[in-house]
């Protein structure tokens, strides 16, 4: 007699490499679920929420209300992820050419295309829903413009033009004016000189990647500045005019009324940018791998200490 096959409680999926490999049905909700958070850019939301949260406590230091703040930071959170969604969506073909976003998992296969629309649509109305209904209409209306200018403006710029750069910092210092508004306080000039640090800070970061990575976005048809000028002096003019600018700008909230301890904050905020100017002219100088990579290191070492300091003084 013979024996019946016993239906298999084990998952086949196919990894990074095009290997299969089984997996328990416990691993594959683990593992899909993953995959949802690779979609979203966890590391990009994290950074929106926490300039998001320290913009709303500089905005109301001793009148916070932590509900509110919480579900601003909830709705922000959705709508910042539905965006990556949407971009990852969008660029699916163009990241199957890249070294670095190859496995992802839209264009690895192990989410399809329409699921991650979906899903991205389904985030952006619950986000949108929530910060209309539960925080107040400026933060939504922000938050539909980030989205907007990313997936609609940025995404597409990518293949056209090096000025994409420019509208993908602006959609990327708009989380911040979402955590000011959230707390029901109007946009005045600490606000905008805050949003304005976080535009510029962009460009010193983004262009030390752009180097980086200069050839994965080549192979990609994405027209970076360090794309369409392989030298890098266009990248390097762009990264020590914002580590630049940076200085001056700044210091603009040590001359309002949010900065208890003006003078302390204008000496760190000092100390901080020309450090940063310093990494970004000695990138100019050299347009190498290691110049580029300290001054990316800079970059993501300025904005929380900056932040962090901001914070102190104004609590």
């Amino acid at each position: 007699m013979s024996r019946i096959p016993m239906p298999s409680l084990v998952a086949r999926t196919i990894d990074g490499r095009g290997v299969q490999v089984a997996r328990s049905p416990g691993a594959a909700i683990v593992a899909r679920l993953a995959d949802y958070l690779q979609l979203s850019k966890p590391r990009i939301v994290v950074l929106e929420l926490i300039v998001a949260a320290a913009a709303a406590c500089i905005a109301t230091p001793h009148a916070l209300q932590p509900i509110v703040l919480v579900e601003a930071l909830a709705a922000t959170a959705l709508v910042a992820g539905s965006a990556s969604m949407a971009n990852q969506w969008w660029e699916r073909d163009l990241d199957r050419r890249m070294a670095r976003t190859a496995n992802r998992p839209l264009p690895a296969g192990r989410i399809m295309p329409m699921e991650a629309a979906t899903l991205s649509a389904a985030t952006l109305a619950i986000g949108m829903a929530w910060l209309v209904t539960r925080v107040n209409l400026l933060t939504a209306a922000l938050g539909l413009a980030s989205w907007l200018l990313y997936v609609v403006v940025y995404t597409p710029m990518k293949t056209r033009t090096p000025l994409n750069t420019v509208v993908g910092a602006v959609a990327g210092a708009l989380p911040l004016l979402m955590g000011w508004t959230a707390t029901g306080r109007p946009l005045g000039l600490t606000a905008m000189s805050l949003a304005c640090v976080l535009f510029l800070w962009q460009f010193p970061h983004f262009m030390a990647i752009a180097w980086l990575y200069r050839k994965n976005y080549a192979a990609a048809g994405q027209q970076m500045v360090t794309v369409v000028d392989p030298t890098g002096a266009r990248a390097a003019a762009w990264a020590v005019v914002g580590a630049a600018l940076i200085l001056p700008v700044s210091l603009i909230p040590a001359l309002t009324p949010t900065s208890g301890s003006p003078g302390v904050y204008a000496l760190w905020a000092l100390a901080l940018g020309g450090g940063q100017f310093a990494l970004a002219v000695r990138f100019a100088l050299s347009r190498d791998d290691a110049s580029a990579r300290q001054l990316l290191k800079s970059t993501l070492l300025y904005l929380p200490v900056w932040m962090g300091v901001l914070l102190m003084v104004s609590l």
